[in-house]
């Protein structure tokens, strides 16, 4: 599969198409065009510098003898990471608390459904995940890298190659990542309309009791919070797994079983 189809069809962009229910522009199937839409003249310049200098330099540099390229263990770290951030983004949510304290001052005892009502009570649990996500697959990639300077001239130049690509168009990638918590909370207002609207045609009283439960619109939120955690997971795997491709066909071309 080409890499501009598996951008075109990642999970995340069909998702946040499907929310606004836009149609997917076509992606240019000119990778290089893209990414340069990315980088600055200036960027470019040191791309190309970088790119001689790791070439000189991973070809020249011996691999100390005992070293060796453990594709194996390189998946069981992926594997586990990729386990524990799925676990730590489908975790039930913790009950929010009340925006505002009840007028008598009366202590809350139990967690009051219109808190949630809130996309301030949502947000921020969106904002850590992102964060937990980005330290451990920060920590993932810089240990993958390290394992593919174990092997062939061609692994080293690639991990040396990620290593400037994630410095150059980390602050890009940034910049996006922050912008999905604003897509969330537009799709929070449309569920919440949705739901008041629904209402308004029936004539039903709401029950904030129910919108948690099967159906409700803040259930249907949450898995929506959800879903988007995971895309955006998936997309921030890419790069490892593009690394960890490139080393199991490596060992494949040189007949090195894992």
């Amino acid at each position: 599969m080409s890499l501009p189809h598996r951008l075109d069809s990642s999970r995340l962009v069909v998702l946040l198409a499907q929310w606004t229910q836009a149609q997917r522009a076509p992606l240019d199937s000119d990778v290089a065009g893209q990414l340069g839409q990315w980088l600055s003249v200036v960027d470019a310049v040191e791309l190309n510098g970088s790119l001689r200098s790791i070439e000189t330099h991973a070809a020249q540099a011996p691999v100390p003898q005992d070293l060796a390229l453990d594709v194996l263990a390189l998946e069981e770290l992926f594997q586990k990471a990729k386990a524990d951030l799925t676990r730590l983004v489908t975790a039930p949510a913790k009950p929010a608390r009340p925006v505002r304290e009840r007028a008598d001052n009366t202590p809350v005892e139990q967690p009051d459904p219109q808190a949630q009502a809130d996309f301030a009570a949502h947000g921020p649990r969106y904002q850590e995940l992102q964060k937990q996500m980005d330290m451990r697959l920060v920590a993932l990639r810089t240990q993958v890298r390290a394992g593919l300077l174990k092997g062939s001239a061609t692994l080293r130049q690639l991990a040396a190659l990620d290593g400037v690509m994630e410095q150059m168009l980390g602050a890009r990638e940034q910049r996006l990542w922050a912008s999905l918590p604003g897509h969330l909370e537009r799709r929070f207002v449309q569920l919440r309309k949705a739901h008041q609207a629904r209402l308004q045609d029936s004539g039903q009283a709401d029950d904030p009791l129910r919108w948690r439960r099967a159906g409700g619109w803040l259930a249907s939120f949450e898995q929506d919070l959800q879903a988007l955690l995971l895309a955006e997971m998936q997309v921030r795997l890419q790069p490892i797994t593009g690394l960890l491709e490139a080393a199991r066909n490596e060992n494949k071309r040189t007949g090195i079983q894992e």
